[in-house]
């Protein structure tokens, strides 16, 4: 088998463990913006980062990651040079923020088309701010290639990937010929810890930036998100009250007044 060349869509996204306090929602400007939240890379995104790195290890080959983002994220990113990348490339462009899926998938198209040749492109199963899980299938429409959904795992076979599909109970073996792209479930296993030496290696490893000019591609055809309303959400905020009595009974009694006193009984 020729050497295996797989691309890996890569975005990063507002820690999703960060705490709700952290997140203001602005709701004239319509938007979210997260406070104190350092961006990691999406965890769908880190286990399709993963697989790819298992069928190198098994297989061989050339791994290459790709970020489509409005603003810089190579520092973030430089993680998957420690862990086995090969190749890094950045899209970055103020025109690429907040796209919609649809935009996210044309540019990402077409800064696969400008790579060139490879076996297998690889993505989350969603993102962990929007969760809409359409982009990767959305790019494999784009590309005309088959695509597998919801992937646990996966094999190369002679010029296929054999992957196992997640269903509602269960899963499936699916195969396709590539090129094909397989969108990735966290089932597949949380991305590997580089070494201490691999991420200072990876700090002086070169990496290639592109801008919309490097790309075919019609800024003017990208859609944002267009939200029509946004609201915070109610409050969740509790207090708490010790009942006070001598005795147990007047515990009770008094706890009973209480609710009633509060409308709830």
């Amino acid at each position: 088998m020729k050497t295996l060349t797989s691309i890996v869509c890569l975005k990063t996204v507002p820690d999703p463990e960060g705490p709700a306090s952290a997140f203001e929602v602005q709701p004239e400007e319509k938007r979210v913006l997260a406070k104190g939240i350092p961006p990691v890379i999406n965890p769908y995104d880190e286990n399709a980062l993963e697989l790819a790195l298992r069928l190198k290890d098994r297989w061989g080959g050339r791994i290459v990651a790709i970020n489509a983002s409005g603003k810089p994220a190579a520092a973030v990113l430089k993680k998957a040079l420690a862990v086995g990348v090969d190749d890094l490339i950045l899209v970055e462009d103020p025109a690429f923020d907040d796209l919609t899926s649809e935009a996210a998938a044309r540019v990402l198209c077409a800064a696969v088309e400008k790579v060139g040749e490879y076996d297998l492109i690889l993505t989350g199963r969603q993102s962990a701010d929007w969760d809409s899980a359409q982009t990767g299938l959305l790019l494999a429409e784009m590309l005309a290639i088959p695509a597998i959904n919801l992937v646990k795992g996966a094999e190369i076979l002679e010029g296929r990937v054999e992957a196992e599909n997640l269903r509602r109970i269960g899963f499936e073996t699916v195969r396709a010929s590539l090129p094909a792209l397989l969108t990735v479930s966290s089932e597949a296993g949380e991305l590997r810890m580089p070494s201490i030496k691999a991420v200072l290696e990876a700090r002086k490893k070169p990496l290639t930036k592109w801008t919309v000019q490097d790309l075919v591609l019609d800024v003017s055809a990208l859609r944002t998100r267009n939200i029509v309303s946004l609201s915070a959400p109610p409050s969740t905020a509790r207090q708490c009250a010790f009942i006070e009595g001598g005795s147990a009974e007047e515990k009770g009694e008094n706890l009973a007044l209480r609710l009633r006193q509060d409308g709830l009984i």
